[in-house]
């Protein structure tokens, strides 16, 4: 049995996997993403400051579940967050959809999927196609 403290509030608990964090504590967590969730419903023109203040949650934690894209944005919502890679602003992720275009072009390059497989030249032999006895 694996046994941790909760980093949220330092309670011992039987930890499987994931986040250090006790059941108590992700239920919490939980319940204050949703209520980010329906308060962006309701206010589709606030910022990220102002759902921050008014949710009573981290800006951090907001900017964690925009990363995890658990939470996305309207086109005309003034939320945005800047690509990892390039800076680019995006509604949700860690990448804008050129990088991810690039990195996954990178990938199979890397990995020799973009190219053809060669063919192997068939092997000459000096007798032709004779028949073989034992």
């Amino acid at each position: 049995m694996n046994v941790r403290n909760c980093r949220v509030c330092g309670k011992i608990f039987n930890y499987v996997m994931g986040p250090a964090v006790c059941p108590k504590c992700k239920e919490e967590k939980e319940l204050k993403f949703q209520e980010v969730r329906q308060y962006i419903a309701d206010h589709s023109g606030a910022d990220i400051k102002e759902v921050a203040e008014e949710c009573g949650v981290d800006m951090s934690q907001i900017h964690q579940w925009i990363r995890e894209e658990r939470l996305q944005f309207a086109e005309d919502s003034p939320i945005r967050i800047a690509c990892e890679n390039c800076g680019a602003m995006i509604r949700s992720g860690r990448f804008c959809d050129k990088c991810k275009h690039e990195m996954a072009n990178g990938f199979k390059t890397a990995m020799g999927k973009d190219k053809k497989p060669a063919m192997e030249p068939q092997k000459k032999t000096s007798d032709g196609n004779k028949m073989r006895f034992l």
